[in-house]
């Protein structure tokens, strides 16, 4: 489990290589995330964007960039936390992910939550 904590939000990461939808012949590594944003604040906020870097072995980035996440835009209360899943898919048995959310207040203030580096490591059979 990867975590780290940007003011009152924390966010937990774990990854997972999908063996069964990989092609390694075909340099195609698909890995799982599964993803928990915790609000520790007293009030609400909501996610509204995701910056994320890709970082195939080799040293190729692949930077995306868009509206929430999974097609949400969603409200956390205080005390709860908003727990989604999603896939990358790798060119190489090894690389990482890290990122920002950008997060609103109720207030109007904007500010970005760091998603933790972790690793995708595929292993061997």
């Amino acid at each position: 489990m990867f975590v780290a904590t940007t003011d009152t939000i924390t966010i937990k990461v774990k990854p997972m290589f999908i063996d069964g939808q990989s092609d390694p012949i075909e340099h195609k590594l698909v890995f799982a995330y599964f993803v928990s944003i915790e609000n520790h604040g007293t009030e609400p906020v909501q996610l509204l964007r995701r910056h994320w870097f890709i970082n195939h072995g080799g040293g190729r980035v692949e930077e995306v960039e868009g509206e929430g996440v999974v097609g949400q835009q969603p409200v956390i209360q205080p005390g709860k936390a908003y727990d989604y899943n999603s896939f990358c898919v790798l060119d190489t048995y090894e690389g990482t992910m890290e990122g920002t959310y950008l997060i609103q207040r109720t207030n109007g203030e904007y500010f970005r939550a760091a998603i933790p580096r972790f690793i995708l490591r595929a292993y061997a059979n």
